[in-house]
């Protein structure tokens, strides 16, 4: 058997595809044009990377962009003074604070200061009690992703079962919680598990989330399943640095029905998410339906 490829960047370029179809139907039926505000304190290089293409993705599917770039040494009352501003500023409808934050900054009061119907990473606590219950939120971007890719690929998810290797707060618990509300049996596993291979070998669909590069090897995965490999690792192979995923792709690959590859896979669905988060918040701050097929 040779596995399907589950094609991220096609897929993403549909969703950015569809996005700009929303906005630009905003703009003309309402007048409402979407705004994502990125925040970014210091100067981390991948950081950088990411923000720009973030800016650019938002100008290219007609929303507004706007980026506040901070020195590393900024204050935590200054950047808290800066979201509260964002917060009732009416042309943002999102507010990302790119992570990691340097040292002296506390993460966790930081993100929890965002208006959480802005909070377009999903990670402000009243977005994950909501998401935990099933209750409408914001959806955390990569798990958001990971969930369009497999109902595009398998249709329903009903009754399958799931198991979701990695418990983090960014990816493991909001995929286990979206698997659920599709009506998933689901498992989540991690580095305590007894006889992983074997749990995963159960699985319907396998998210690999556990950051370790090639972990997931062809005998963890059973013949036909689904395998979304969520990791992005730098490995050095003959002193080149080369890009893996948590998932051993060839030997995976061998077994499984379907897989993404990485890079190409998850990685960029998650700005795409991000742009569909964004619209969905304007769409709601404004009391505008949502854009079918672009939420949870």
């Amino acid at each position: 058997m040779t596995a399907e490829i589950i094609d991220g960047k096609a897929f993403a370029a549909k969703v950015r595809g569809q996005v700009a179809a929303h906005v630009a139907q905003l703009v003309e039926e309402h007048g409402i044009k979407p705004g994502l505000a990125v925040v970014l304190v210091g100067s981390d290089p991948a950081s950088e990377v990411y923000v720009k293409s973030k800016g650019k993705m938002t100008e290219e599917v007609g929303m507004t962009s706007v980026e506040h770039r901070l020195p590393a040494e900024t204050a935590e009352a200054d950047l808290l003074v800066l979201i509260a501003a964002l917060n009732v500023d009416p042309r943002i409808h999102g507010i990302l604070v790119q992570l990691p934050l340097p040292p002296h900054l506390n993460s966790e009061l930081v993100i929890n200061s965002i208006d959480p119907a802005k909070d377009v990473d999903g990670f402000h606590i009243s977005n994950v009690g909501l998401l935990g219950t099933g209750q409408k939120s914001m959806v955390p971007c990569t798990p958001l992703g990971c969930l369009m890719m497999l109902r595009e690929h398998l249709g329903s998810l009903s009754g399958l079962n799931a198991v979701v290797v990695g418990r983090s707060n960014i990816v493991g618990k909001p995929m286990a919680q979206l698997l659920l509300g599709d009506s998933c049996t689901v498992t989540i596993a991690h580095s305590r598990t007894k006889d992983l291979a074997a749990v995963c070998r159960g699985a319907d669909i396998l998210v690999a989330a556990v950051g370790r590069p090639e972990m997931i090897t062809g005998d963890y995965v059973k013949p036909g399943a689904t395998v979304i490999d969520v990791g992005i690792n730098r490995i050095d192979v003959g002193g080149k640095t080369k890009l893996v995923g948590d998932v051993a792709f060839e030997s995976c690959a061998a077994v499984a029905g379907a897989i993404t590859p990485v890079p190409g896979g998850v990685g960029p669905m998650t700005i795409a998410c991000l742009l569909a988060n964004t619209l969905t918040a304007a769409c709601r701050a404004n009391g505008l339906p949502e854009p079918k097929g672009l939420t949870a």
